[in-house]
């Protein structure tokens, strides 16, 4: 089998590249691997470091929107597991364009050269954030979809574009639908590795608004066996969610990381709240469970104490990306 991996070199992406070419996923067993990465802010060979010499694993730098390169990179591909997008809600307050150009446009050329390469199977990986806020219960799969922000909107508008191509043209389209991720190799600019590296460099804690703000926690490695499994065993035109299962208030979340290292709240700084901020995701993963019997196994307490380890060991990697 060939998979393609798109946003191969970021945060996810380069988590499912690193664990399938380590044999983590029977579903995928023995696959070559072609990972594509734009290589914008977010993307970063080093995360692909340990697989660069790997003898299934091929590295294509390109972009997503570009259609020669799209073409060029599905020649003779099995599955694509697309992952590449514009990710950071308050980007996409401040400048949705590069949002739209990625999430949509992008997604567009993906789904239409894979139909036209005779593709097998396409798993576009999601968020719960294009459900909306929800104030209490969890979000199912056959749920109505209410994005807020820039980011969430564009997201939601790729999501509907590849069912479409399920839908029209046949294509065996899958998507998952994650709640928040962590775990090492993610971008500081996101809330857990933001929080780590201040407390590892002494500076104070930005929260936003009264904290309140309600997510579920889901650890990257869950996340991306969840996805091998939706590519190996899942139906075509099917959503899946996958939550991790730990809800966590913001202020919740920000007590847990002082705790990790024995700070208080007097490095905290209440700072303006974002527009539009959503104030609780939930999402309910009986589908895949029943289904597919997948389960997070990283229980939150274990997976962010080694998260705060690796950027600890790691403050290399992390202080290039800090402004």
């Amino acid at each position: 089998m060939r998979v393609l991996v798109t946003g191969a070199a970021g945060f996810i992406g380069s988590h499912f590249v690193r664990q399938l070419l380590s044999g983590s996923y029977p579903e995928l067993a023995d696959a070559h691997v072609l990972s594509l990465d734009k290589l914008t802010y977010a993307g970063n060979t080093e995360n692909l470091a340990e697989v660069a010499g790997h003898p299934r694993h091929t590295f294509l730098h390109g972009d997503i929107c570009d259609r020669s390169t799209v073409t060029q990179a599905l020649r003779g591909i099995d599955l694509v597991v697309h992952f590449a997008a514009e990710s950071h809600v308050d980007r996409s307050i401040t400048d949705s364009a590069a949002f739209i150009t990625t999430n949509v446009l992008g997604t567009h050329t993906l789904l239409r050269s894979a139909l036209e390469a005779g593709v097998s199977r396409f798993v576009h990986v999601s968020t719960d954030e294009v459900y909306g806020s929800i104030p209490e219960g969890s979000s199912a799969e056959t749920d109505p979809l209410d994005p807020n922000s820039p980011y969430a909107a564009s997201k939601a508008s790729s999501d509907l574009l590849a069912l479409a191509f399920h839908r029209t043209h046949g294509l065996d389209v899958r998507v998952t639908r994650c709640s928040n991720n962590y775990g090492p190799h993610q971008h500081p600019e996101k809330v857990v590795p933001l929080f780590v590296t201040h407390l590892l460099e002494g500076l104070r804690l930005p929260l936003y608004g009264d904290g309140l703000h309600r997510r579920d926690w889901l650890h990257v490695d869950d996340h991306c066996r969840g996805i091998a499994m939706v590519a190996g065993r899942g139906r075509a035109g099917e959503v899946y969610n996958i939550g991790g299962g730990t809800e966590l208030s913001n202020v919740d979340l920000t007590r847990r990381l002082l705790g990790v290292f024995g700070s208080d709240w007097s490095v905290v700084d209440r700072v303006p709240d974002r527009a539009a901020h959503d104030r609780r995701y939930c999402v309910d993963t009986r589908k895949i469970t029943e289904e597919l019997g997948w389960a997070p196994r990283v229980a939150f307490e274990r997976g962010l104490a080694e998260t705060v380890d690796w950027y600890r060991d790691n403050g290399t990697w992390w202080k290039a990306l800090k402004p």
